[in-house]
Formats: structure tokens, C-alpha cells, sequence
């Protein structure tokens, strides 16, 4: 293959600005504002550990579910993904499927990480694979984890983790004084998975320990994980988060709430439970009521992710486990759980802040109307359509989702990009996004849709990259 060449528009300091507003806009006003970065999938023990990547690989490719799907597709085979080949080799293999990605972002954000912050304009090519990986690699002695946070001047980093966890790293950063605040995210998705029994009784029996109770009964589990709830807001955490397919909103009374946990767990040892899935979706909407309400009273962001169609492939589900590259969207049907679910609560004057994400793109509009029904004036911007999530990260969704909030809702009170992401150098996706909405206000302008008023639609440019998610957060 011959080595490509960059041309003069590809990934200059004008990449995907249209317009002289559109670059007025970033250039001036979104291209400084610091990251907070209100979801991600960071692992807190990497930034306790200040760690230091041995090899570009291991920074750029472990764990990217991304980029090992494009391999795949591209016919390479599964050891240079998540098998025993050498960090040298899997690059040389990444480095060979890049050019076929064109139009995909995973083209764009591997150039924008290459660019940033290793400063490489080279298109990555079987051909220039080499260069590019010693140089990257040269310079990691200059990248930890923390420098990397610091170089993106990222303010607040939120984890995302388990109600069970320690948040023993937590609090080593904390105690150590590093200057990026890390804190901790609720997701108890584990705690109400009725549907895997064995599972769900080992995490019953798990809480006990972790929380040094006694697990006999509906109200014991409950009462443990309101004291996790609560250790959790202690180590500083202002947001939970939920991975599910749907909402659940099922109607039910507390004694068949009991008699569902009873059957599941009426003892450790016991044969296990044949629920229903009547049962399983009661179960679930009870939990999350509890959930939202324990949000609600410390002022806690709910974030809802719909929509996802996970593990599709069960013969690699069995070999490389969950998060390895095998889910893809689904077509649940969201709206009248979520009408039911949101508006419960409000009628009970117990919804938290709440933000919705959705996985299927023709949810769009529904989630777009959906907040606008529970946005109360209590807060700006309270009910929120969250960015474009896994699938719909990319131009094309973000543009919808910017779009669809734009015409149904106030874009400018939109707390704005995360990264959702477990790599170091993914921080180039809030510039990316920065771009997309810097160019979609300056085509505006320059269409006559808009005012030339640079300096006030700057200024919603920078409450959306930042401002707005500082103020919403209160970190």
C-alpha cells in the first residue's frame, strides 16, 4: 500500500469547521474550556497508580471494544485483538485495518488521538505503522495517567462502579492531593438482576459480607444498600448510573416484592428460584424506585443508558466474557415506562436531576419530548437528553441528537459531551464534539438562520462544553 499523505483539510486546525463563524466559534471560545467528564469507564486503581504505559498498545488498543470490532470485520483474526499476540503485533494489525475505517469514526478519533496528545500528523498505514509506534512510544515516560488528565485539562473525572466496590483507590487520590478531582458513580445494576438467580444470590450474599450484615429478608437487602448509597456520597459521589435495555415500571405491591425476593433467596442454600418475567420486571421497578428516590434525597444526577442489545454472540460471550465487542442496538420500546417511571416520582415530588441516553437513534425524538414533560423549573435543564451514546458517538449522531434537542427542547441548557470511554487519550472526543456543535452554529449564522451575534452564541457554545455540566454537577 503507498503511504498516504495528508492533504491540506484533513485534520488541520480547521478539521470539520465549515464556515469563518464556525471557526471563530472554536478557535475563540470552545477550544480552551476545560473537561468534565461526568461518565466514563476509567479504572480508578490506573490513576492511583499514576500508571505508565510500557507501549502504545497497551494504552490505545487493551480494552477497546472499538477497535477490535473493525479488526474483525477486516478479517483479522481474534488473537491480535484480545489474544496472546505481542503488543508490537496487535498495533502492526490496527495499523493495517485503519485504512479501511474511512467514514468510520473510528478514522477520525485515531488521528485526533494520534494528534493529541502526541502531536503525529501521519496518516497510520501498514507503511507508517512503525514510525508511529516508536515515536508514540518514546514518549510515554511523559504520559501517565495522571499527566494525560492533566494535559486535557480534565477538572473532574466520574468512575464508573459498582455499589460493592471498595473505593479504596478513591480515596488514596483523594488523600494524595491530585488536583483532578476522581469520584465514584452508583451503579447497582447487579443489585436488582433477578433474571440470572445464581447470580443475584451470590450478590446478595456478597452485600452481607461487604456490609458485615445479616441477608434474610426484602428489607435487610434494602437497608444494606442504602449504607453502600450513603458510603458512596461520603467518598464524594454526586451521580448514579443504570445500563438497561429499558425502563421498568411495572405496578406492584411490597408483599409481592417480598414473596419474589423470598423465592429467590429464602435461604443460601436453597434450590433456586423460576421467576417469571412478570416477576423479574416487578422486581426491577421496585428497585429502581428505591434507586431514584435515595438520588432524589441527596440531590444526586440520575443517568439512565436504554436500548442496549447486549452479548449477542454466546459462543464468544463464553470464551472472552461480557465488554468485548458482541452487543449492538436494540428496538425496545421505551416510552410509556419511561412516562410512567419519570412521572411516579414527580407526582411524589421524588425525581432527581435525570439524564436519558438512548442506544436506538429512532428514540431520539421520543427522549428529546420526554424530558420536556418533567423539566419543572426547579432546576435548569433537570431532565436531560443525554449526548450520543457507544453506536451514536459519531458526526452523524451527534448532529441528531444536537439537532433533535435544538428543535425540541433548549440545546443551550445541555450539560454537553463525556467520553464514556476506559482509554487515557479518548479526551479527543470532546474536541471532536466541539467542532460538530461549533460548526452547526456557525453554518446557522452564516445561512441567515441565526444572528451574527458571535459573542452571546459563544458564550452558549462555552455553557454547553462546560459551564452548564459545573453548575448542573455541583462538584
Amino acid at each position: 500500500m503507498n503511504t498516504l499523505t495528508l492533504s491540506p483539510t484533513f485534520l488541520s486546525d480547521d478539521f470539520l469547521l465549515q464556515t469563518d463563524t464556525a471557526r471563530r466559534l472554536y478557535h475563540d471560545y470552545a477550544r480552551s474550556m476545560p473537561i468534565i467528564d461526568y461518565h466514563c469507564h476509567l479504572p480508578p486503581d490506573q490513576i492511583a497508580a499514576d500508571r505508565q504505559f510500557d507501549t502504545i498498545t497497551q494504552l490505545w488498543l487493551h480494552g477497546d471494544h472499538y477497535k477490535w470490532r473493525a479488526m474483525r470485520a477486516n478479517g483479522v483474526d481474534e488473537r491480535y485483538c484480545t489474544g496472546d499476540a505481542s503488543d508490537w503485533e496487535k498495533f502492526q494489525k490496527w495499523a493495517e485495518t485503519v485504512p479501511y475505517t474511512m467514514r468510520n469514526p473510528l478514522y477520525h478519533w485515531t488521528h485526533l488521538e494520534l494528534k493529541n496528545p502526541f502531536g503525529i500528523t501521519d496518516v497510520l498505514s501498514p507503511a507508517t505503522a512503525r514510525d508511529v509506534y516508536d515515536r508514540c512510544n518514546e514518549q510515554l515516560h511523559d504520559f501517565t495517567t495522571r499527566r494525560l488528565l492533566q494535559h486535557f485539562d480534565v477538572r473532574t473525572v466520574c468512575t464508573t462502579d459498582d455499589p460493592l466496590d471498595s473505593l479504596e483507590h478513591h480515596r488514596a487520590i483523594a488523600a494524595d492531593g491530585f488536583g483532578v478531582k476522581i469520584l465514584p458513580t452508583f451503579r447497582p445494576d447487579k443489585a436488582m438482576a433477578a433474571e440470572d438467580p445464581a447470580a443475584f444470590r451470590a450478590y446478595v450474599k456478597r452485600t452481607g459480607e461487604v456490609t458485615n450484615r445479616e441477608i434474610h429478608s426484602l428489607s435487610d437487602y434494602i437497608d444494606a444498600l442504602k449504607a453502600r448509597h450513603d458510603y458512596f456520597a461520603e467518598m464524594g459521589c454526586r451521580l448514579s448510573d443504570h445500563g438497561l435495555e429499558m425502563i421498568y415500571a411495572e405496578p406492584y405491591t411490597e408483599s409481592e416484592i417480598r414473596a419474589i425476593f423470598n423465592s429467590l433467596l429464602p435461604d443460601y442454600d436453597n434450590a433456586l428460584a423460576d421467576l417469571s418475567p412478570a416477576d423479574i420486571a416487578k422486581f426491577k421497578s421496585f428497585m429502581l424506585v428505591q434507586f431514584a428516590e435515595w438520588d432524589h434525597e441527596k440531590g444526586w444526577t440520575q443517568q439512565f443508558h436504554l436500548g442496549a442489545l447486549r452479548n449477542n454472540n454466546r459462543r464468544r460471550l463464553r470464551d472472552l466474557g461480557p465488554d468485548t465487542g458482541w452487543d449492538s442496538i436494540g428496538d425496545f420500546p421505551q416510552a410509556a415506562a419511561l412516562s410512567r417511571f419519570l412521572g411516579g416520582l414527580d407526582d411524589r415530588n421524588k425525581l432527581a436531576k435525570t439524564i436519558i441516553y438512548n442506544l436506538n437513534p429512532a428514540d431520539n425524538e421520543v427522549m428529546a419530548t420526554m424530558i420536556g414533560n418533567f423539566n419543572d423549573g426547579s432546576v435548569r435543564g433537570k431532565v436531560q437528553f443525554g449526548s450520543g451514546w457507544w453506536f451514536l458517538d459519531q458526526k452523524d449522531g451527534m448532529e441528531k441528537q444536537l439537532n433533535t434537542l435544538s428543535n425540541m427542547g433548549l440545546l443551550s441548557t445541555f450539560v454537553g459531551m463525556l467520553t464514556d470511554s476506559r482509554s487515557f487519550v479518548s479526551y479527543s472526543r470532546h474536541e471532536y464534539f466541539r467542532r460538530i456543535l461549533c460548526n452547526l452554529f456557525g453554518n446557522d449564522v452564516e445561512n441567515g438562520e441565526l444572528p451574527n451575534d458571535v459573542d452571546w452564541i459563544g458564550n452558549l457554545v462555552q455553557d454547553i462544553c462546560y459551564r452548564n455540566a459545573d453548575q448542573y454537577f455541583g462538584f
